[in-house]
Parts: structure tokens; C-alpha cells; sequence
């Protein structure tokens, strides 16, 4: 070896020994083995995406997909198998659906109910009104107009074609650019805001109730005649008393621009919906690889199980819930006897606001005062987690020692954002080098949102969310009628396998748990001199 390359080879040893962070190179390869050359993703996406297809939460797709992945976790000899139930509400799933213009002409139009919303009173058949409505304020320019009618409450604009190439992967400039240290910032007036607009979808439901609206429809947010359907209003005693649907694009600007001639629309809607409320608790399904010393805690991998029916879930998040399912096979048959329990969990929920995760860390990690404002107590949990103060650390706080979490589609992983905790980057590093010729090179400062780290990474847990290829997630596929096992990327899945489970094994072995960031306290307003935009 050449003098130069030997003395950096001893300093990159060195820094690995002195950071703990070595790379159990043996180990590594034996996961690629098993990855690559016996995999069963394939499989198990098939099935849970084209048998037993879109997942609401406490829908009966949903059960099944409790049941099946648990039986998966069992056959592959995964132990401690079982679910942890949380206070959710009821359960919804599509029936049927039909959207029909009837005057000028017949039209058959593309439509989904929206999530939660009731059925027609059979089938309606009623002409339309424009009255969009964003704000309270905008209910009193359409007091008295709405009875008897299909209300379009959607502004319904010119255009929303796609700006760039809807596949895509990560460039190097992009990644270059999500290595940036972002600092947090709180607003008081942003919360109130946030808050105020969380309650106005039960306000709007009440008014055009109390107006005699048969139903009412919302325009798709993309182009293209993709649909999506979501909708929050899933507690119970709080579902919509109209029936709300939401039409394609195309379809939804034809009738916005009928109803300002002398040939008004008319519109014929079926709409056939079902709630489940035999049982109004959600489940995250839990599964272990033991770890040999009962005394140092556990490393966790999650992904959300839960979808919304407009399709098969199979981007977002059937393909998380697939990678951490086979890396769960992949690590029971090598037989592997981690330092720490490794831990699997299916989270349900995550679609109508991080609940499931959100319960598991009240459960096992953190506890927050409860909402005493009697309105707040009306919205979503997860509206009003960060209005909640002091965070309390529970016994089972320190036991956790990483948690890793997928879901931004099905493309290969590029590295992994530290989520403003520096302490980890040259850990991550040393762990991620091995797979630079995979494509995953990238360690990044930037905090990520929306989806199961979340709650964990606020109460002081190091919790982690991988740098994934777009491919046609964020354009096409997430939340939408197309998310189906045609947009399940294999290759990039058995990428993402190996490359999390390395993670997972590492982050069980390493002598000491991976370095945490303070519990929050309420943080100061970042400016305490902001005035309330009056735009509600």
C-alpha cells in the first residue's frame, strides 16, 4: 500500500474508532445477499397493494391488512408480534360512485367522495352553483341561494398542468442543496391561525347544511384527471351531514365555466358510502427481533401502514410498509442477535394526522397536558400537539435509541436528513459510506415533516427520515387514483432495504445509544413584534 493511502486509511480508522461509529462490513454484505438474491418484495407489495388495496384507517381493508402483516411477522419468526390500540373513530370506505353533467349535455365525469363524507340520498340530480368558500366570511355572500343545489365550493382558476418533468430522481445540486441548517422558528399568530383554519371544513359543512345544499364539489388539486379524496372529518359524532365530492380538474372547470353562461349545468351524483363503528380504536402492529442485553434499550424502523382510498396505497406508504416488513424478514433469517431489540412498527393513522405514531409516543416516550379549550378539544390531536405545554419524558424515554422511518414513495434512498441534530452526521457518514456505488452518498443537515419521525424527533428522540429519488411521488402518484403497484419501484425498494436495514444494524450494535438532542421547553416566539394577517 502506498505510503499516502496507507496514512489516510489509519486516520479513517482512527476517526471511525474514536466516534464509534465502525462499520460491520460482514454484516453488510450478508444483508445484500439476502436482499438481492431472495428477496420477496415483490410478493408482499403485490399482495397488499392488489388484494387487499387502499387502507383508511379502521376500514375493512385497513383490518385486513392488520391481520395479514401480522401473520407475515409470525411466518418469518419475528417475536412479541401484536398491535397497540389507540382512540381513533370511525371507520369509511367507498362503495360506489358516479358523476354525471345531464344538462347541456350528458357527460360521464370523473369523481371520489370525499373521506368521511356521507352518501347521496340515492341519486340526486340537481344543477350547480360557483360559491367558493376559504374563509367564514364568504357563507354571507351565499346565504339563501344554496337550497336544493350542488354546490362548487372550489376558486376554479385556469390551469394547473405540471411545470417539470412529472419522474425525476435527485441530482447532485439537489441534495447539495437539503444540506442547509435550518432553525426552527414558533409563531403564536401562525399557531392561531393554523387552528382557526383547521375548524373552518366543520363550519362549511354546517352552513351549507343549514342552506339545504344536496351535496357539494371540490375541484382535484392536480390536472391530468387524478383524484384523491382526502377528508379528517373521522370522529365520531363529528362526520359531515352533506355528501362532498371531489371531481377531476377538467371536469370541474367545464361546469365552473357553463355555469356563467345562458346553459347552466345540471349534475347527477350516486354516491354510496359505509362507516364501520364496531370498533373505533386504530392499530399499529408491532413486531421484534429480541436484542441480547435486556438493558440497552431498542432501535425501532417504521413506515405507515394506513393509505386513502382513491387507489392501492402503494406508493405512499405500502412502500415503506413493504421495505420495513422485508427488512424485518431479511435480518430474522440471517439469524442475526442484535445488542438491542430491534423493533417494526406499522403505523396506522399517519393519514389524518401522525396518530398512530402520536399515540405510541404517549404511550411509551412522552406525555403532554391535555386540551382544556373546550373548541380546541374538537380538532385533530394533531393540531394541537405543539400548543401543549411542558413535554414530559416518560420511563420508557431513554429506552429507545433511534427510531428510522420511511415514506416519500418508492424511490431508492440517497441518504438521510440528520433533522438539525449535527451530533449524528459523521456517525451517518461512516454508516452510509459503504453504499456510495448504490446512490446513497448524502448526509444532510434540513429537518423533514409530515409524516411518523415527527413526534418523536420533537420530544428529544432521535428519529430520522430517509433521503428518497421523487420519481413521480410528489407529481403524480401521492394520495392519488394512481397510486398502484405499477408505481412500486422494485430495484430502487431492495436499495432501500439494505441500505435502512445497515442503519438499523449499526444503530442496534453501537456501544452507546446515538446522541439526542435536548427535550424542547416552549420556545420564544421568533418574533414576538409579528402582527395577524387578517386573511381568514
Amino acid at each position: 500500500m502506498r505510503a499516502e493511502r496507507y496514512a489516510v486509511a489509519m486516520v479513517a480508522f482512527a476517526f471511525a474508532a474514536a466516534t464509534g461509529a465502525d462499520v460491520d462490513t460482514a454484516t453488510n454484505n450478508r444483508i445484500i445477499d439476502e436482499a438481492l438474491n431472495h428477496s420477496e418484495l415483490p410478493q408482499t407489495g403485490e399482495y397488499l397493494t392488489d388484494r387487499i388495496g387502499g387502507r383508511m384507517t379502521n376500514s375493512p381493508q385497513m383490518r385486513a391488512a392488520e391481520q395479514w402483516t401480522q401473520e407475515k411477522f409470525r411466518g418469518w419468526g419475528l417475536k412479541n408480534v401484536h398491535t397497540e390500540g389507540f382512540d381513533f373513530g370511525r371507520g369509511w370506505s367507498v362503495e360506489r360512485i358516479e358523476a354525471r353533467m345531464t344538462a347541456p349535455r350528458t357527460l360521464v365525469m370523473r369523481a371520489i367522495p370525499v373521506a368521511w363524507t356521507p352518501s347521496t340520498a340515492g341519486t340526486i340530480n340537481a344543477s350547480v352553483i360557483v360559491a367558493p368558500l376559504r374563509r367564514e366570511r364568504d357563507f354571507d355572500k351565499y346565504k339563501g341561494q344554496l337550497k336544493g343545489k350542488i354546490v362548487l365550493v372550489s376558486e376554479p382558476g385556469d390551469g394547473s398542468e405540471p411545470e417539470q418533468a412529472p419522474f425525476r430522481r435527485q441530482s447532485d445540486e439537489d441534495l447539495t442543496k437539503l444540506d442547509t441548517y435550518v432553525q426552527p422558528t414558533r409563531s403564536e399568530t401562525a399557531i392561531a391561525r393554523g387552528l382557526r383554519r383547521s375548524a373552518f371544513t366543520t363550519k362549511m359543512d354546517a352552513f351549507l347544511a343549514s342552506e339545504g345544499a344536496v351535496a357539494w364539489l371540490r375541484q382535484s388539486y392536480r390536472d391530468g384527471s387524478l383524484l384523491h379524496g382526502e377528508g379528517y372529518a373521522y370522529r365520531v359524532g363529528a362526520t359531515p351531514a352533506v355528501p362532498g365530492i371531489e371531481l377531476a380538474a377538467e371536469d370541474y372547470r367545464r361546469l365552473a365555466r357553463l355555469a356563467k353562461t345562458d346553459a347552466a349545468p345540471s349534475v347527477e351524483l350516486t354516491s354510496t358510502v359505509r362507516y364501520y363503528d364496531a370498533d373505533r380504536n386504530a392499530y399499529n402492529v408491532v413486531a421484534e427481533i429480541p436484542g441480547r442485553d435486556p438493558k440497552a434499550g431498542y432501535v425501532m424502523a417504521g413506515a405507515h401502514l394506513d393509505s386513502w382510498a382513491a387507489a392501492d396505497g402503494a406508493s405512499d406508504n405500502g412502500a415503506g410498509s413493504v421495505v420495513v416488513m422485508e427488512i424485518a424478514r431479511v435480518l430474522t433469517k440471517l439469524g442475526v442477535k442484535p445488542r438491542r431489540t430491534i423493533r417494526f412498527v406499522l403505523w396506522a393513522g399517519e393519514e389524518q394526522g401522525l396518530l398512530g405514531s402520536m399515540a405510541y409516543v404517549e404511550q411509551h416516550l412522552a406525555k403532554r397536558p391535555p386540551v382544556t379549550d373546550p373548541e380546541l378539544a374538537k380538532l385533530s390531536p394533531y393540531e394541537t400537539w405543539n400548543t401543549r405545554w411542558p413535554i414530559t419524558p416518560l420511563p420508557g424515554h431513554a429506552e429507545l435509541a433511534a427510531y428510522f422511518n420511511l415514506d416519500n414513495g418508492s424511490g431508492k434512498i440517497r441518504g438521510i436528513f440528520t433533522e438539525g441534530n449535527p451530533a449524528v452526521a459523521h456517525i451517518f457518514g461512516e454508516w452510509l459510506a459503504p453504499f456510495a456505488s448504490m446512490g446513497a452518498t448524502r448526509v444532510v443537515a434540513r429537518p423533514t415533516g409530515g409524516t411518523d419521525h415527527v413526534f418523536m424527533q420533537s420530544v428529544g428522540i432521535p428519529a430520522f427520515q430517509f433521503i428518497q429519488d421523487p420519481l413521480d411521488y410528489g407529481s403524480r402518484v401521492h394520495h392519488s387514483n394512481v397510486d398502484t403497484f405499477d408505481h412500486m419501484k422494485i430495484a430502487d425498494l431492495k436499495q432501500a432495504t439494505i441500505v435502512m436495514a445497515s442503519f438499523l444494524w449499526h444503530a442496534a450494535e453501537r456501544a452507546e445509544p446515538l446522541p439526542r438532542m435536548p427535550v424542547v421547553q416552549k420556545p420564544a416566539d421568533t418574533n414576538p413584534f409579528a402582527y395577524e394577517e387578517d386573511d381568514d
